[in-house]
């Protein structure tokens, strides 16, 4: 959770001649994280300060999450608080979307009185229900902003967003109901955007969408321009125009949400030059897999379930011996049986899934694997999901193990007085493991968050490294 700073009463901003000040609560995955971005850029560009607490606002904006039952309690519980600490709420996000089974609004039929609600990548909305209630400051045409806006992130690394919504309709999923289907960004204006991050200082780009791989097929591929030649809307095309961005800058860029389709093969040469360089497109992929037995993805009517999944990431690791794979996965989905969930820690064994995460299957109220037969008891499903992680676990470490006595890259998140504290290219942040970087032998010498340094590894704990310069 992010929690941004909040505006005065409009009675003292009219006496005083200050800028109203706008709470923010954010919620939810990295691609809710962009909106938030968003809507406190256009906050900033009209003029309005965001408070650091309840008590400094004059209202509060609540970014909510609305994917399963635990981000649902969270995101109303937020709402609850806010309004309890504050009184004058306007919520937006994915749980914004959701309705009762009669079509009223979830989040009014628990808390009515919030000022206004709104679904997830709605702006625009927003901004009108913040007008209503706390008046512009100023026109943001007449006044300057950072180029990259404002960022929720630390100033080295930033997510960057290429496409919103998705055409995917997963039994488990909701999300498409709340966010649409996909629509990618123009390409120039994706690339432009990067390059602002990057001349800002940002060390580290992390894409994100839903379908990073499906990037351009609302489209049909359009072509569009980048640096005055033609490119087209497609995965490929954008990893190779980031990739020799950020090497000219001397930085990272992270891909999320990758699913397994052939095309996704194309990138992979892109990858395995990483080693040469230390710079570009880094050898990870996130690849939300959810399973791995046929008759269970075809259940959830996952994409690519007809792909042969492990025969092309062994072939991935073939193309690019470096590379890292993360990915989640659901235990105890609806009509699971025994023998496909062993199917499952077997296929995790052949992948050897470097970052693995298991939920237990939780319906979803709107989902329609809510209706499927044979559900699996709540007892075995955390079963099923503690025996997932403890089979990950192992094979996490026994990767890990393997970069003993490894010189390798790590960029420094924070630093104190033990050290550093960073990651490899291998872990995406708030995610995946850490690196402890032992103090410098010079004393003189002192780590910079956001700084690359090579370090030794000398040891593996758990999911994390210890390494010396």
């Amino acid at each position: 959770m992010a929690t941004s700073p909040l505006p005065p009463k409009p009675n003292q901003q009219k006496k005083n001649n200050v800028a109203g000040k706008v709470g923010f609560v954010s919620l939810g995955c990295p691609k809710a994280l962009v909106d938030s971005e968003l809507i406190l850029t256009q906050l900033s560009a009209e003029g309005y300060e965001t408070a650091k607490d309840y008590a400094g606002a004059d209202l509060v904006v609540v970014n909510t999450c609305g994917f399963i039952d635990s981000a649902v309690e969270e995101s109303l519980n937020a709402i609850g608080e806010a309004l309890a600490e504050n009184g004058k709420v306007i919520v937006t996000g994915c749980l914004g979307a959701r309705k009762n089974a009669d079509g009223s609004d979830l989040i009014q039929s628990i808390h009515p009185k919030v000022l206004a609600v709104t679904g997830p990548h709605a702006t625009d909305e927003v901004m009108q229900a913040i007008h209503l209630h706390l008046p512009k400051p100023h026109d943001p045409f007449t006044d300057l902003l950072p180029p990259i806006g404002v960022k929720l992130t630390p100033k080295h690394y930033a997510y960057l967003k290429i496409s919103e919504g998705c055409n995917h309709r997963c039994t488990f999923c909701i999300i498409p109901s709340m966010r649409g289907d996909l629509v990618s960004r123009p390409i120039g204006e994706v690339l432009l955007e990067a390059e602002r991050l990057f001349e800002s200082g940002v060390k580290e780009l992390l894409v994100v969408s839903q379908d990073t791989s499906a990037y351009g097929v609302d489209i049909q591929y359009r072509t569009g321009f980048w640096d005055g030649k033609p490119v087209k809307t497609r995965l490929f095309d954008l990893v190779n125009a980031l990739n020799t961005i950020a090497r000219k800058y001397q930085a990272w860029v992270r891909l999320h949400y990758v699913y397994p389709y052939p095309h996704v093969d194309e990138i992979l040469p892109l990858m395995a030059e990483f080693s040469d360089h230390g710079y570009g497109v880094l050898p990870y992929l996130d690849i939300p897999l959810q399973h791995a037995h046929p008759d269970v993805l075809k259940r959830m009517k996952r994409p690519a379930s007809g792909e042969k999944n492990l025969e092309r990431i062994q072939a991935w690791r073939a193309a690019c011996p470096d590379l890292v794979i993360r990915s989640t996965f659901i235990a105890g989905f609806p009509g699971e049986t025994e023998e496909e969930f062993q199917y499952l820690l077997d296929f995790l064994d052949e992948a050897e899934i470097d970052r693995a995460g298991c939920f237990a299957y939780s319906p979803v109220a709107g989902a329609t694997a809510n209706a499927l037969a044979n559900p699996v008891p709540e007892a075995i499903r955390n079963e099923r999901q503690a025996r997932f992680m403890e089979k990950a676990e192992e094979i996490s470490i026994r990767r890990l193990t393997n970069k003993l006595g490894k010189r390798i890259q790590i960029l420094i998140d924070r630093v104190d007085e033990a050290g550093g504290i960073g990651r490899t290219a291998g872990d995406a942040p708030e995610i995946d493991g850490l690196v402890r970087v032992l103090p410098p032998s010079k004393p003189s010498k002192r780590y910079r968050a956001g700084e690359f340094v090579r370090a030794t590894v000398i040891e593996a704990q758990g999911h994390d490294l210890i390494a010396e310069t």
